[in-house]
């Protein structure tokens, strides 16, 4: 392994990689990859800012590829739970946008959404957060056990995990993609809908959350993989800090996992791009937009 360059500022890091080969498409966890003629290409984002360059000649392509954008929320979900268990797989970025960066996923499920898992491997591909997970579990299962082996147990945890998914993450998502939407388009309705079901979310989360460490047991699952995106998010529009000390805490605890402050970290550089951007606390920023 050889260092190559470290800057301070991620457009300038691109400018110059693109001098080396195009632009970059790829990363694996933390480190984002690029091939050039000599090996591959790797860089670090840090809390401050920094990108630190390196090459590696000796890589070997992972058995999994995870297409992504580290923005969204359902690939966080993801994310977490590959990085609780050093699961190795390399990470592609999908601008939907764009033709060109999107066709791959599009060949692979039309559908067209993300993440989506494709296990080279097995020649296999997993759509859908929840079914990612539980692939993950079967085919590539680690030290964290991210689904019970007591069947009573891990109905509890597919029961919060789509609790968080459907009644946290989709309201929060609901509001906001409206303000998104060409003016004179919004739907008003929808989202004062939205916004009330927020709080009746958190109010049964607060009364889960009365004995257990995490929110299905003492133990960390997928279900609190699932919380972490939607509470992060959510948090944003109709803050629960301030009203649900034990959601709170919780919410906290979730924040000391290294999976969690990892995916954090990849998402930083991205924020500025979400619409309640000045409503993430500053502890998450990397850099001021």
């Amino acid at each position: 392994m050889r260092f190559l360059l470290v800057s301070n500022k991620e457009s300038s890091f691109r400018f110059r990689a693109t001098k080396i080969r195009n632009s970059l498409t790829y990363f694996t966890g933390y480190i984002f990859i690029n091939s050039y003629p000599f090996g591959k290409l790797f860089y670090l984002p840090t809390f401050e800012g920094s990108l630190i360059v390196f090459q590696m000649d000796n890589y070997q392509t992972p058995d999994l590829l995870l297409y992504i954008h580290p923005l969204a929320s359902f690939c966080h979900k993801v994310l977490i739970a590959l990085y609780e268990n050093d699961t190795e797989f390399e990470s592609r970025i999908v601008d939907l946008m764009q033709e060109e960066s999107s066709a791959e996923l599009l060949a692979y499920w039309p559908v067209g959404k993300i993440p989506l898992l494709r296990d080279r491997k097995r020649e296999k591909t997993i759509p859908e957060t929840s079914i990612i997970i539980e692939y993950l579990n079967e085919f590539y299962p680690g030290k964290v056990k991210l689904i019970p082996s007591d069947f009573s147990l891990a109905l509890e945890t597919r029961l919060w995990d789509r609790f968080f998914d459907l009644y946290i993450s989709e309201p929060m998502q609901k509001i906001v993609v409206d303000r998104l939407r060409p003016e004179g388009q919004n739907d008003k309705l929808g989202v004062e809908q939205a916004y009330q079901r927020l709080p009746i979310a958190y109010d049964m989360l607060e009364g889960q959350l009365q004995s257990h460490s995490f929110v299905v047991s003492d133990n960390f699952s997928m279900a609190d993989c699932s919380a972490v995106p939607a509470l992060f998010y959510a948090d944003t529009i109709l803050s629960f800090r301030n009203t649900h000390p034990k959601l709170t805490a919780y919410f906290e605890r979730l924040l000391e996992r290294q999976s969690v402050k990892r995916t954090i970290v990849e998402a930083s550089p991205y924020f500025h791009m979400y619409p309640l951007f000045d409503k993430i606390p500053k502890r998450f920023l990397n850099e001021k937009k």
